[in-house]
């Protein structure tokens, strides 16, 4: 709405108001706003849940600090949800469809979180939501963004090329060259331009090598890009699924999941800008997605929801996100990262959500293995997801956040490498 209000002071030579068309003074303003908003907005909402007695319910894993968790208030996504969206209504564009997407997928998420906590709390039903209701959910929100993405005429991607690379890209990506324009550039050099309604996204670590969704259905000959979306769609159904659990699963010790959704969010910030640029685009060799930079405003929103929660989350923790928070969380990571074409860095980018997620399908494989062929279930950690093991072997909760979050620096580090590396 800013931008808006903005953007017609301008048209009036209203000193500085030009300023808040850049992407980046907009994307510092959504982080400052979020983090006031969780800061603020924060406070006032633990003293209400403890009022109404809203707490997580701790269950007994003889874990140290246990007791002292009990009376906790949960919820506390809701701080996360109103940081992320009234920053991103304030200073993004709302007419970018991406930007609505997030929005409209932010309220759902955040939805079915709330719902889950809210069984748990008020219902008394330690299960929370039926899993299965939960994955109806995430699937029905996949199927959206899905659709959106693949059919909407916004949705485009574009090829920078010179002039030694238009029938090399005309070969390899079966584009007529009547759709192929000519621009000149402010040095007037000659590049070529193609736009079109792709499928296409980054493969890791290998330059000019891209993967499209439709090369499998390749036996339906000039059909297959038609049909694309029979893989497009649910292969974004199970990324949004599986990132938006495998965020809820991390959400296990305080400040965990904050602080390494924080670091995810932030380097898919610079890779959104990066796609959404022409400049930085055609240098790295990145897919060239119109429009995607405005997700830095979104993301710079989002990364300081999560650092702004950390203020009252980490340890000892005075709230706890919940799956009002978590779900959320992962969800909008996957759909972003779909959004600009670097899907397939997921399991890099978000590695320590991954290590989490295998830690606890190694246990119950493991577990269920040795029942059957032993009669008695064997563990490989001594309590999964992974960071439960840690505290059973002694250590500080405290000590195995700043761990994780180094690791998911780490991560992020090596995912913008990739890129050097192709």
């Amino acid at each position: 709405m800013l931008y808006y209000l903005f953007e017609y002071l301008d048209k009036l030579n209203f000193p500085g108001a030009g300023a808040f068309q850049y992407l980046t003074v907009r994307m510092f303003v959504a982080v400052i706003f979020s983090l006031t908003i969780s800061l603020l907005f924060g406070k006032s909402l633990i003293n209400l849940l403890h009022k109404k007695q809203v707490a997580e319910t701790i269950r007994t894993l003889g874990l140290d600090g246990e007791e002292a968790k009990r009376g906790t208030p949960t919820m506390g996504g809701l701080i996360i949800i109103a940081a992320i969206l009234i920053p991103t209504l304030l200073c993004a564009q709302l007419d970018n469809i991406y930007i609505q997407l997030l929005i409209f997928s932010t309220i759902w998420l955040g939805a079915i979180g709330f719902l889950d906590d809210y069984i748990k709390v008020f219902k008394k039903n330690k299960k929370g939501l039926a899993g299965k209701f939960k994955v109806v959910g995430q699937v029905m929100l996949g199927l959206v963004v899905g659709l959106v993405l693949y059919f909407h005429e916004d949705v485009q991607v574009k090829y920078y090329m010179n002039a030694n690379e238009v029938a090399e890209f005309i070969e390899t990506s079966e584009t007529p060259a009547s759709s192929i324009q000519t621009i000149i550039t402010k040095d007037n050099d000659t590049l070529y331009v193609s736009e079109e309604h792709s499928t296409r996204t980054t493969i890791p670590f290998l330059k000019s090598y891209e993967f499209d969704y439709s090369k499998p259905l390749g036996f339906m000959g000039d059909k297959a890009k038609s049909y694309g979306w029979l893989i497009f769609i649910p292969i974004v159904i199970i990324i949004i699924t599986a990132v938006s659990n495998g965020a809820n699963l991390t959400d296990g010790i305080d400040g965990l999941a904050a602080g390494t959704s924080a670091i995810i969010v932030i380097t898919l910030g610079i890779l959104a800008y990066l796609s959404g640029s022409v400049l930085f685009a055609n240098y790295l060799n990145l897919i060239f997605v119109p429009d995607v930079g405005e997700l830095l405003v979104f993301a710079g929103a989002m990364s300081g929801a999560c650092i702004g929660f950390l203020w009252y989350n980490t340890h000892p923790a005075e709230i706890f996100m919940g799956d009002t928070g978590s779900l959320t969380i992962g969800g909008l990571i996957a759909i972003i990262a779909i959004m600009i074409r670097k899907e397939l860095l997921i399991p890099i980018l978000c590695g320590v959500f991954l290590v989490e997620n295998v830690s606890v399908m190694i246990q119950v494989a493991y577990f269920k293995y040795t029942k059957k062929k032993y009669g008695e279930g064997k563990r490989v950690f001594l309590m999964s997801p992974i960071h439960h093991h840690y505290q059973k072997k002694g250590m500080h909760e405290a000590k195995i956040v700043s761990r994780f979050w180094i690791m998911g620096i780490l991560f992020a580090v090596l995912t913008l490498l990739t890129f050097k590396l192709r």
